[in-house]
């Protein structure tokens, strides 16, 4: 009876009541499902009007460091904090998409941007750990992230993802998607991109990687910068095996590959940027300028900037200057090792990676590299390089050491190998042809600039021994001042003012009072004596202090400053004395060589450049200078070529200032050219050529040695001196032009020898020597010489010879002149 009371109750309350609550709540859920559906449907609707257009991922600005390239298109600089170069898809091995695909998307070929298993598999995980996963992603998710989203890890964001990734899969083929992905994803090191992984890690490209490298590569997505092979060797070398493992288990790979490539070592290493071509002093010119003018996105938006800068020029300028000042500093004595270790024997018998990872803490250049000496019998050392390995240095590599006793003195040669080094001793040294040479790291500078005279190019340039030593750029920046260098200024001046080659100035002693000084000023000639009535030619030939001072005085001091200006030199820089007569005035190698290039092409000021021109990475033009040219036979030579290239991509070329007429130029290449021929110059002789023009420099003391020439299609000057000035103990001729003759003697070779045409408006007359004037008929020592046709001579000289001396009487301008 109790069962039958329980059943109607059963029937008649309770089962009534779990129905309709069942019913209320079928009807609750319902409604909460179709509210949530709607919801995230106004969600989607809402985020999906908000999302960019992936269209625009078909012009999607990839990052890209800028790149610096010489005229002939070689590499010489890289910036940026993003290294990339971004690489066609049909460029990327097979293996390598595989390793890709194998490792973050299996499934990328069959589906939709979204891949549902993933998605399920990343909810399952965050409800069993509460921890959300990273496996969800497909390489399209990862495209939308990469490009359009935060990495911030949040609810929202992944739903932007999904709705990218479809959109994205309708707009681009799968090709398109993957490619997108292997030119933008982090791999570490600051390389972005398949391709800039491979030359960072491996230094070589994509296609040149074997499949453990390709491997290391794909794997390193995940945590690019705690799992690389640099930073974590073993973390590496296990991600590598999960990349090799998973290729095998698609059946990417055979059993046999997959067992080699998980056999190899891990071969990586840091390879910084490579370049074509060493002017890194050029590279930093060329940045600056760019980034003054276009800011920072310079380093991001792939500008390509392409200097007037000659590889090959270059290439001889580095050289010179670097063995020019080697040579230099063993001309002087052997300063003893950089640093001396106290080993024992034991230490020094020490495996050779334990020698090399001394030897990394001391500098080295492209040149020259540290080395630890671990024995020295009398014919030879035994040396340990950088990358372990094991040398000798004879004997005869090391004779030029002789001791260093004081700034001037040199001891003798040494005898034997003990002399010089011993055990311990850490040294640096060269190679050449006969193996390595005991060398030391230069303590003088120099710089070196190379310009096309007739559009003010900058075919070649060296700011110091090595920027990895030094990044201040002398060629631009170390105004020190000129000495005779100077002096053709000067004398151009002079005759831009009545003087000819033939006036005869008195090379004799002379005090002046000057204010500057605070007492008097007792100039002399280097050589202390004194040669009496001298034609300005010869003064110039033979450097002559007092005539060149005579000569300022008699053109005037404000009449010469106004004809320097005319060079581009700043009149506010120049010394307002006749110690401006001695080149005491302060400009750098840039400036100077500037000033040359006015004798070389006919009389025109310059206006020195070194960007020819700056495109994006389609080749479309961004930035293209204005200069100044007067391009008179341009296209005698290679070098005339170089100057017509980077003229047909200039914005706007403009009709060149005069500085000197046609005349004084030609004049002064003539007296120029003597002063290679019979003046301080000879040594240029050596070069063969009769075309060369130039002039030494060499300021007091020796503290600063120059030597600046041209031929007409280029001109040259070399700077030698310590950024701390003290003497050299040389002179420009012994230090500077060597290094100059380095440069022109290949620059020219093949070009045929010459010379500038004469201008209108000049006469070639025979004179007599000693008086300047008309020869007489029949003199035995008539000389011939160049005059313009107002100032030749027009009276004869005396048939007995006399004495001259010049007197000096102020003009009514305030200057002076010669009667």
């Amino acid at each position: 009876m109790g069962n039958t009371l329980f059943e109607k109750y059963l029937n008649a309350a309770i089962i009534p009541t779990m129905k309709a609550f069942c019913r209320i709540f079928f009807k609750a859920f319902l409604s909460c499902c179709i509210a949530a559906t709607f919801a995230l449907f106004v969600i989607i609707l809402f985020l999906n009007a908000k999302l960019p257009s992936v269209g625009s991922l078909r012009d999607a600005q990839l990052q890209l460091p800028l790149k610096i390239y010489t005229l002939d298109g070689q590499l010489i600089g890289e910036y940026g904090t993003k290294r990339r170069t971004p690489i066609n898809i049909d460029a990327v091995p097979k293996e390598l998409k595989l390793a890709v695909l194998a490792t973050e998307d299996s499934r990328f070929y069959d589906h939709n941007g979204v891949d549902l298993k993933g998605l399920v598999r990343a909810g399952v995980r965050l409800i069993t750990t509460g921890r959300k996963s990273q496996g969800a992603s497909t390489i399209t998710m990862q495209v939308a992230r990469n490009f359009f989203l935060t990495r911030k890890k949040t609810f929202a964001r992944k739903l932007n993802e999904i709705l990218l990734a479809i959109k994205i899969e309708k707009a681009f083929s799968k090709d398109e998607i993957l490619e997108l992905y292997l030119n933008k994803i982090y791999f570490g090191k600051s390389a972005y991109g398949v391709e800039a992984a491979a030359r960072v890690y491996y230094g070589k490209s994509v296609d040149e990687l074997d499949l453990s490298q390709m491997a290391m590569i794909a794997g390193l997505p995940q945590a690019p910068s705690a799992i690389n092979p640099l930073n974590n060797a073993q973390a590496a070398l296990k991600r590598r095996s999960h990349v090799l493992k998973r290729m095998r288990h698609y059946e990417f790979i055979s059993e046999e590959i997959y067992q080699q490539a998980l056999a190899k070592p891990i071969s990586a290493k840091y390879h910084r940027r490579v370049v074509d071509v060493e002017a890194p002093y050029v590279a930093e010119m060329a940045r600056q300028e760019i980034v003054h003018k276009f800011g920072s996105r310079a380093y991001t938006d792939g500008f390509e900037v392409y200097t007037t800068i000659d590889s090959r020029l270059q290439h001889q300028a580095q050289n010179a200057v670097q063995q020019g000042l080697l040579e230099y500093d063993k001309r002087h004595g052997y300063r003893g090792p950089s640093d001396h270790l106290n080993l024992t024997d034991e230490q020094l018998k020490a495996a050779p990676d334990q020698v090399a990872k001394l030897l990394k803490q001391y500098k080295r250049t492209k040149r020259l590299q540290p080395a630890l000496v671990v024995s020295v019998s009398d014919e030879q050392c035994e040396i340990i390089l950088l990358d372990g390995s094991k040398n000798t240095i004879q004997l005869s590599q090391m004779n030029w050491a002789k001791k260093r006793l004081s700034p001037n003195r040199i001891g003798a040669a040494p005898k034997k190998a003990s002399d010089v080094v011993e055990s311990g001793d850490i040294i640096y040294v060269e190679s050449s042809k006969k193996g390595y040479i005991l060398s030391q790291i230069p303590k003088a500078q120099g710089a070196l600039v190379s310009v096309h005279p007739n559009n003010g190019a900058i075919l070649a340039l060296v700011g110091g021994f090595d920027f990895s030593l030094s990044n201040y750029n002398r060629a631009q920046q170390a105004a020190r001042q000129a000495g005779s260098n100077f002096k053709p200024f000067i004398y151009a001046a002079a005759l831009e003012h009545g003087l000819t080659p033939a006036t005869i100035i008195n090379d004799a002693p002379v005090v002046y009072e000057d204010n500057q000084l605070e007492g008097y000023w007792r100039p002399q000639n280097d050589s202390r004596r004194f040669y009496g009535p001298t034609r300005l030619r010869v003064g110039l030939t033979k450097s002559r202090n007092l005539v060149s001072i005579r000569l300022l005085q008699a053109t005037g001091v404000q009449n010469t400053i106004d004809t320097l200006s005319q060079f581009g030199f700043e009149q506010h820089k120049l010394p307002r004395g006749l110690s401006l007569a001695l080149g005491t005035s302060t400009v750098t190698p840039l400036e100077l060589v500037s000033g040359y290039a006015a004798f070389a092409n006919g009389g025109y000021q310059i206006d020195p450049h070194i960007v020819a021109w700056a495109q994006d990475d389609d080749g479309n033009m961004l930035y293209q200078p204005n200069f100044k040219a007067s391009c008179q036979n341009c296209e005698q030579n290679r070098l005339d070529a170089l100057a017509l290239k980077t003229m047909q991509h200039a914005n706007q070329i403009d009709e060149p200032i005069r500085a000197i007429s046609p005349q004084t130029s030609y004049i002064m290449t003539s007296i120029l050219q003597d002063a290679i021929q019979t003046g301080t110059g000879r040594r240029a002789l050596a070069l063969n050529r009769a075309d060369l023009a130039g002039k030494t420099g060499t300021t007091n003391n020796k503290i600063d040695a120059w030597y600046t020439g041209y031929h007409q299609s280029l001109v040259t000057s070399v700077w030698v001196g310590f950024d701390e000035p003290v003497s050299l103990n040389e002179y420009g001729s012994q230090a500077a032009l060597p290094i100059w003759m380095k440069m022109m003697g290949p620059a020219l070779s093949g070009i045929p020898i010459q010379q500038p045409k004469q201008p209108s408006g000049l006469v070639t007359v025979k004179i007599d020597p000693e008086t300047g004037l008309l020869a007489r008929p029949g003199q035995s020592n008539a000389i011939f010489e160049i005059f313009t046709q107002e100032t030749a001579p027009s009276s004869a000289a005396p048939g007995l010879r006399i004495d001259q001396n010049i007197s000096i009487t102020p003009n009514t301008n305030g200057g002076e002149s010669l009667f």
